[in-house]
């Protein structure tokens, strides 16, 4: 199934501490396209992006405490079409099992994964070109 074909585009994103700022200001960037888009987010992300820019998102619990392997199980479920998870790489995370199933199930389920701000703001371009060649309802 394409972007185009999808009634409403699920975007999964998800941010580590040193990558909550990024995400806010890419957020920010294409806040048009994912007002038309669901929204699913670890807890501290998700919660940041809705106060701060008013986008209606899916709160899971934090990353650290389940959130990356419950947006994975929705992924798996086929429930979520595109990944934006802005990853630290410089440091440490208790939960590295947890964040390497969750890209890992992005690539078992074919499901496109960013996991840098110039990943996802290509994606998300792509994805402004796919809403804008869709009929209007």
């Amino acid at each position: 199934m394409t972007v185009s074909t999808l009634p409403r585009v699920r975007i999964a994103l998800i941010a580590h501490d040193g990558k909550k700022d990024e995400i806010l200001a890419l957020a920010r960037d294409y806040v048009d396209v994912l007002r038309q888009c669901q929204l699913v987010a670890t807890g501290t992300t998700g919660g940041r992006i809705a106060a701060e820019l008013g986008l209606d998102v899916e709160r899971m619990l934090s990353g650290p405490h389940g959130g990356d392997l419950q947006i994975g199980a929705q992924l798996s479920e086929g429930r979520v079409d595109m990944v934006l998870f802005l990853r630290d790489p410089m440091t440490p995370q208790p939960h590295e099992p947890d964040i390497n199933a969750l890209v890992r199930a992005s690539d078992v389920h074919n499901v496109p994964c960013a996991t840098n701000s110039a990943t996802a703001r290509l994606l998300l371009e792509q994805l402004i070109v796919q809403l804008a060649a869709q009929p209007s309802a």
